[in-house]
């Protein structure tokens, strides 16, 4: 598959989530917290098409985390926290959504 059609497809993934949904997620520690200078779709093309180089390099710019004890209790604590998200199996990607 091309990027660009792994790209189409992944764009089917991609949807808005409140916290609530992502808690199971979170629990098999399989949510990405990714930058919000990145595109999420970018990251999403870039795992699902194991670009360990690009994938390498995220991570040790952190650009990519898993979510911090202080992100973990920021949205705990604030139940209606909404995000960007895109399920790149096994991974659950997120950006926080501003405003």
């Amino acid at each position: 598959m091309t990027n660009e059609n792994l790209r189409a497809k992944l764009t089917e993934n991609l949807d808005e989530a409140e916290w609530d949904w992502l808690v199971p997620h979170v629990q098999k520690d399989t949510v990405i917290v990714v930058s919000s200078v990145l595109d999420l779709l970018d990251v999403g093309v870039a795992i699902a098409s194991d670009d360990i180089p690009q994938v390498e390099n995220l991570i040790n710019e952190a650009l990519i985390t898993k979510p911090s004890a202080e992100q973990l209790g920021e949205w705990n604590l604030n139940r209606n926290k909404r995000f960007n998200a895109l399920i790149v199996e096994p991974y659950v990607l997120v950006q926080e959504k501003v405003g």
